[in-house]
Parts: structure tokens; sequence; C-alpha cells
């Protein structure tokens, strides 16, 4: 069977596909035998197929042309695969610890093979509902923004570079379309698909598309995420997007990427856990009234901002002399002048996180 023009996978198809892989079969050890295949998707955009034998294993995720838990009638680009591949590579290359890698990526079949994260891998957001703690939370995610933000940067590239890259990544307009509809425009007008709110939050809603003060603000977020090339971002970064053990946390998903400004991943992130510390009360029962758990998030929330900083930072340090072309060592070269500099790019970054950590609260 050749794949040789995009089709939707099934179990049968994609034994056939495997076949025709060697980067693929290879993981498995040639062995067609003792395959077991799953299909874990969560239903929204993708195809998501675990795939384990004896000898290893891996994930397969193909994009198909449709939002596939709508339909047909939502089309959606299945170029997104290839952004989100350019991008676990890049952000693997960058975080190898805190993204799986990557084996395979096939452009036509929008097919990207990659790392099997194997239990106790839960998804971060189904551990904040059962009141899982993760000591090194805070410590891993904030590495990862960190060294993919800032390496991706003008404070670490040269223009040149940075042009090209921003100019690839303008490819994934439709899937920055969707975040400007879901996160600035719908929660600000009636719409559709905001089916959520009644009878409890209709008041609610009612307030936040009355509010003249909040729709100034959220205009000129929607202007930074749609101008403001500042880094490659993750562009989907909640707590659905990170896999995590008590050791591990894993960072998938990136179909959303391109680039943009930072604070909207590190918004995404603590907005996402300041969303988890107010569910806890739901969460709550006579065994475990949550408190201690609730107290857990105000920490780790602290701390991903504290640690993010200080290791931004630092980078920012270590590089100061390098080929960036934010801050020009033949200009910004004296250590009062660095300092003045960096305090007022992090107090606009962490201004930034709020806005955007607020408005996907609000989404």
């Amino acid at each position: 069977m050749a794949f040789t023009e995009f089709r939707p996978l099934d179990e049968k198809c994609l034994v056939e596909y495997i076949k025709a892989t060697p980067a693929l079969s290879d993981k498995i050890g040639n062995n067609f035998d003792d395959l077991k295949i799953k299909e874990v998707g969560d239903g929204n955009l993708n195809f998501v197929y675990i795939v384990v034998s004896p000898a290893g294993s891996f994930v397969i995720k193909q994009a198909i042309p449709y939002v596939r838990c709508i339909g047909e009638s939502w089309p959606m680009t299945k170029e997104r695969a290839y952004f989100e591949a350019l991008t676990l590579r890049e952000h693997g290359r960058l975080s190898p610890e805190n993204v799986p890698e990557v084996y395979h990526f096939d452009r036509i079949m929008s097919v990207i093979g990659m790392r099997y994260l194997e239990p106790p891998h839960i998804i971060l957001r189904k551990g904040l509902v059962a009141g899982i703690e993760y000591p090194l939370l805070a410590e891993h995610i904030s590495d990862y923004m960190a060294k993919t933000l800032y390496h991706t940067s003008l404070l670490y590239r040269t223009t040149t570079e940075h042009k090209h890259n921003v100019a690839e990544f303008c490819g994934n307009v439709e899937l920055c379309r969707l975040t400007e509809q879901v996160v600035f425009s719908d929660p600000y007008k009636v719409s559709e698909y905001n089916r959520w709110t009644s009878p409890y939050l209709d008041r609610d809603a009612e307030a936040v598309r009355e509010d003249n003060i909040l729709k100034l603000e959220v205009a000129e977020l929607k202007s930074k995420f749609c101008e403001r090339a500042q880094a490659l971002v993750h562009g989907d970064l909640h707590t659905g997007s990170i896999m995590v053990t008590r050791e591990s946390t894993q960072v998938i998903d990136p179909e959303f990427a391109f680039y943009g400004p930072m604070g909207f991943d590190i918004g995404a992130f603590i907005g996402n856990l300041i969303l988890a510390f107010y569910a806890q009360d739901g969460h709550a029962d006579q065994g475990n009234d949550r408190k201690t758990y609730k107290e857990w998030i105000l920490r780790t929330i602290k701390e991903t901002w504290s640690l993010f900083y200080k290791k931004f930072t630092a980078l920012w340090d270590e590089h100061k002399d390098g080929s960036g072309e934010a801050y020009l060592p033949g200009i910004y070269n004296n250590p009062e002048l660095h300092q003045l500099v960096q305090r007022k790019y992090m107090q606009d970054l962490f201004h930034d996180t709020l806005g955007f950590g607020a408005a996907k609260m609000i989404r």
C-alpha cells in the first residue's frame, strides 16, 4: 500500500504504514505479531494512536483536514502537523528533558511519530483534579519556558535568523486565527460557541460582554498576540498540554505554535493553575478539604514565575556578548545599563503574563 497522498489512518492502515516506515518499524523491532494499537485521541482535532510491542513503543498523531469533534463543516488545515513537528524538534533541542522526542514526520500524511510517555504519566489537568502534588513541576516548566523562549528570541538570535523563522511560522495562520477567535473574540460577544454559561454563568458572561475597560485591555492583548513576534511560543500551554509524573514533566501538542509574545505561554500556564486553585473547593470532600493542596498550587504559581525569572535572566547574562541583536553589546556595555534593561524587560513580560493569563481564564 503506497502512502503517496493523504488519507486518514485507521488501525489496519496504520500497521501497513508502520511496515512501510523504517523509522517506526525499527522502534518495535519489526515485530508485528504482538503489536498492540490503541486510539487515545481526545477527539477534538486529531487521531492519536499508542503503538506498543515487546521491543518498544511510540505514539502516532495524525492531523485531519477538519475539526474532528465538529466534523467536515469546520475545515482545518492539516498543515498544523508540520508546525507541531517543527516545534517539537526545536523545543526538544532546547529543552530535551521536557519535550518528547520525534522519531518520524510525514508531511503528505500529516503524521508525527514520537516517544510514548508511558504510565504513570498522566495529563497534568487530571492530576490537578485528583489532588496530586508534583514537587518538580515549577522547576521543570520554568526550565522549559526559559530555554525555549530565550533561545528563540532576539536576545539570543540575529535579526536575519529571527525574521527567517518568523516567516516560516506565519504559515500557521489558521491556528492563530482560531486562538484569536476563542480567546480574544468569542467571550466578549454573543457567540454560538459559548455554550456552557446557562443558567449559572449567564450574568457573569453578560458582565464580561458589557465591560468597556476590559474590552480595551483585551484589544491591546489581541494586538500584541497578532503583531509581536517575540519568540517561538507553544501557543496552547495549558494543563491539558503537559504530561507529568512526580519526577517528569513533558510538554506536548504544540500545534498552535507561532512567533508571538512570550507572556502568552507563561500566562496560559499560570492562568490554568489559578483556575485549578479555584476549582479545588468543588473537589473537596469529608476526607480532604483540599486546603493544603490549594497552598501547594499557590506555591507552584509563585515558584514558576520566580524560577523562570532567575533562569531567563541567567541565560541572558551568560550570552549578553553573543550574537543576539536586541541589545547590542557595543551599546548596552555597562553593568548598570544591562540591569536597567533587564529589569524593564522582565517587568513588561510580567505585565503581559498577567494580561494573557487573565484572558485565558475568561475564555
